[in-house]
């Protein structure tokens, strides 16, 4: 976790300055986008060009081996047909930049990099449906099994140990939990931290290791028109989260986030499992252990939400978009048990194949 005073805070003139000073650029238009811990900005430029200005926190930024693994896999997954972005280099020719900036209470040092800026919609904005489902689990397990192929001198920086995003980690939240205090949801955090430990920790030998993207939500992926009323992915972003894991964990933060914006939660995980399966087929472990996973992630948003909020109260709104959410559907889950969750996203995956070759010619 960050701590409180390692968020950048460039103002736009400052902003317009380093476009201009390091990348070469003149500055037509931009606009500030939300962020957990860095600053990003949605910049136009006189030759009629967008991209994504990033400013890495502070503390981030004194890990420069992390940050260039992210802005080579995002190459490598591109090079492979994946739609994501792509760092443009400097007027000295490279991918990452370390800046020296003053944001009011002195001098700070921050690594800055300008990305390709990819047009579409956030998924979170249009109408969930089997369709575009079916789609997200698959392209999440097309990302990872691209991913586990990609070398770097440096690849295993993305070990990440005690990285408190990682499902591999959620011992790690225990320190956290008193951030729920007063919260009826708090005991059902406590109870899945257990289970996690007496459950899945000892079955982690039994799933297939990868590098996850980590953080495949619906705000993370772009979706496009295609079709009357059907939308296709144009672009995944954010791989700020990336780190060694499991192929079942990348499959449990998308069935979770993808539950976020479904006005029928519980029926996401059947055409998520569907897609992904298409590609990478769970194994016995990994299957028993998907209902404790997708709750594993849903007490990580809720509990590092609270945190959050508790060192930036000015950016509540934002920080507490899947948490507010997210207390109602854990909650049903807990409710429903895993037996009937799991039954319920397994035959709604084979429903939904059963369908689609109902459908074809």
């Amino acid at each position: 976790m960050s701590v409180k005073d390692s968020k950048p805070n460039l103002t736009q003139s400052q902003a317009e300055e380093l476009l201009g000073r390091v990348f070469g650029l003149t500055v037509t238009q931009m606009k500030s986008l939300p962020s957990y811990d860095d600053q990003n900005f949605h910049i136009r430029v006189s030759e009629g060009s967008e991209y994504v200005l990033k400013v890495m926190n502070s503390v981030d930024s004194k890990n420069s081996t992390l940050l260039e693994l992210q802005t080579h896999a995002m190459s490598f997954l591109r090079q492979h047909g994946l739609p994501v972005p792509t760092a443009v280099p400097t007027l000295d020719g490279q991918l990452l930049s370390l800046e020296a900036i003053d944001t009011g209470s002195g001098s700070e040092v921050y690594l800055v990099r300008l990305l390709t800026y990819l047009s579409g919609t956030t998924l979170a904005k249009v109408p969930s449906s089997p369709q575009i489902l079916y789609q997200v689990g698959k392209m999440a397990a097309k990302m990872d099994e691209i991913l586990q192929k990609m070398e770097h001198p440096n690849i295993d920086a993305l070990q990440r140990e005690n990285f408190i995003w990682n499902l591999s980690n959620i011992p790690l939240l225990e320190k956290y939990v008193p951030v729920m205090d007063g919260d009826p949801v708090q005991q059902i955090v406590k109870d899945v931290i257990w289970l996690y430990k007496s459950e899945v920790l000892p079955k982690l030998g039994s799933f297939r290791k990868c590098i996850n993207h980590g953080d495949f939500n619906d705000h993370n992926i772009l979706v496009k028109p295609d079709g009357p009323a059907g939308y296709k992915i144009s672009g995944i972003i954010d791989f700020g989260d990336m780190s060694s894991g499991y192929y079942v964990f990348e499959l449990s933060i998308t069935i979770m986030y993808m539950m976020i914006e479904s006005p029928n939660p519980v029926d996401v995980g059947g055409p998520v499992l569907a897609g992904w399966e298409s590609v990478f087929p769970l194994n016995g472990a990994e299957r028993d252990s998907l209902y404790l996973l997708v709750l594993c992630r849903f007490c990580q948003s809720l509990v590092l939400a609270r945190h959050a909020c508790a060192l930036y109260p000015e950016n509540e709104e934002y920080l507490m978009t899947t948490a507010k959410t997210g207390i109602k559907i854990i909650s049903k889950l807990w409710e429903l048990g895993k037996e009937q969750v799991e039954s319920h996203w397994f035959q709604g995956a084979r429903k939904y194949l059963n369908q689609q070759s109902d459908v074809l010619p």
